[in-house]
């Protein structure tokens, strides 16, 4: 009998039970949805939700809920959800002290429990919580990723679409750099249908399209009140789960650790295109970056060396 995958869900959020349901619905594997004690009755209302949910379809995977990191043993995949979302007014970097402390119970937990599994960050600031859990858990570098540039990359594709008023899956294009306000949309590189964006759209509605997708998660934020981003965030970390449960080989832009790729320090993860298969980050690719793009990525990278720096473990 073929062994069942299984999806360890850390953080029973409005992110984790979109995690839950999107995992049962594409049939990744049965899922473990953690949190703490406090959120006990939260978490198991979802899996019992979801799971009666799966009777309309004939899902055959199931969610089970536990505030016993154990539970997690033997899971294929960890998504780490857990921390403080923003609210309006705060950046991503004003989570750093409260959240660290929680990836750090997270880290010793997942190293404790599930050491083989691929693990992708969505918590924020991004780039610093994917550093941090590299560093606690000593996993190697191809089995932590954060779930950043494929969600900015949507973000850029979506308020593409709507401008052009064209089908979404005919654009092509690709985000950069850090999980914040200085993230690198790629003009040259984006295409639709194979005509270049620049060719389609004129520079200042460009302009205002990057700006808006680099302030896309606060203008949720600002929306929701109460919170941050969901839909969006869960959808974008089940691409990457899915590229190595299944073997896809996927090219996804994420955070994964440099090793000198575009002529950045060693060590820190930041968002590059990357082939994801079941070696998990098995290769970054580097593109060739005209002047202006290099100076960018560059500030980008500067704003999460400033970050990662101040990371106290």
């Amino acid at each position: 009998m073929i062994k069942k995958r299984k999806i360890g869900l850390i953080g029973g959020g409005q992110i984790g039970g979109n995690l839950a349901l999107l995992s049962v619905q594409k049939q990744l594997g049965d899922v473990v949805l953690y949190d703490i004690a406090p959120a006990e009755g939260m978490i198991k209302g979802k899996a019992l939700d979801i799971n009666q949910l799966s009777a309309v379809d004939g899902y055959d995977c199931r969610v089970t809920a536990t505030t016993d990191p154990k539970g997690l043993a033997g899971c294929d995949v960890i998504i780490i959800t857990a921390g403080v979302p923003r609210k309006p007014g705060m950046s991503r970097e004003d989570l750093l002290d409260i959240n660290l402390k929680i990836i750090k119970d997270v880290a010793a937990n997942i190293k404790a429990h599930c050491p083989d599994a691929f693990v992708i960050n969505v918590a924020n600031p991004l780039d610093a919580m994917v550093y941090a859990l590299h560093k606690i858990t000593g996993f190697k570098k191809n089995m932590v990723a954060g779930m950043a540039g494929v969600l900015d990359t949507s973000r850029f594709k979506c308020f593409v679409a709507a401008e052009l008023d064209c089908s979404i899956r005919d654009i092509e294009a690709l985000v950069l750099g850090g999980h914040g306000d200085d993230m690198v949309p790629l003009l040259r590189h984006t295409t639709v249908g194979g005509i270049p964006i620049t060719k389609l759209i004129a520079k200042e509605k460009l302009d205002a399209i990057v700006k808006r997708t680099r302030e896309g998660g606060a203008e949720l934020v600002k929306l929701y009140q109460t919170g941050s981003a969901y839909f969006g965030p869960a959808a974008s970390s089940i691409a990457m789960a899915e590229a190595y449960l299944f073997d896809r080989k996927r090219i996804l832009p994420a955070a994964a650790m440099l090793d000198g790729e575009y002529g950045l320090p060693k060590g820190y993860f930041i968002g590059v295109p990357c082939q994801i298969g079941a070696g998990g980050v098995e290769k970054v690719f580097e593109l060739e970056l005209d002047a202006a793009e290099k100076a960018e990525l560059a500030k980008s990278f500067e704003s999460v060396k400033k970050t990662v720096d101040s990371v106290k473990l």
